[in-house]
């Protein structure tokens, strides 16, 4: 089992950065790929960034270029570093471990909330 905590949301007047930070405790074998994915109000979630082991990144259209992804394994954390911030980026954010080869999510946070307003 893989347990996933996010901290770090808030709220962040536009143009601002904001950082998030998974600790992720449990099998560290069982995943490759670490993440974000975002649920904003009235919307589908959708894939935020991701970051595997050999630390190939992927990035949503909408966030690539303001946001970038980290993973540190020795700390058993990922972070999503945010800048530019813009009011659509508001939505709960969930870190996820996602399964070898295909990298679909397997383990899920609780969410935290990011909220963007001036």
């Amino acid at each position: 089992q893989v347990q996933l905590v996010e901290s770090g949301g808030g709220l962040v007047h536009p143009k601002y950065s904001l950082q998030l930070s998974c600790k992720v405790s449990g099998d560290m074998v069982s995943f490759d790929a670490l993440g974000w994915y975002r649920q904003g109000p009235g919307k589908q979630r959708e894939l935020v960034a991701s970051i595997t082991r050999r630390g190939d990144t992927t990035y949503g259209d909408s966030v690539r270029g303001r946001f970038t992804v980290f993973r540190d394994d020795s700390e058993r954390t990922v972070l999503l570093q945010m800048s530019k911030l813009l009011p659509e980026d508001t939505a709960v954010y969930y870190c996820y471990a996602g399964a070898w080869h295909t990298g679909s999510p397997l383990y899920w946070g609780q969410g935290t909330q990011v909220t963007v307003t001036p």
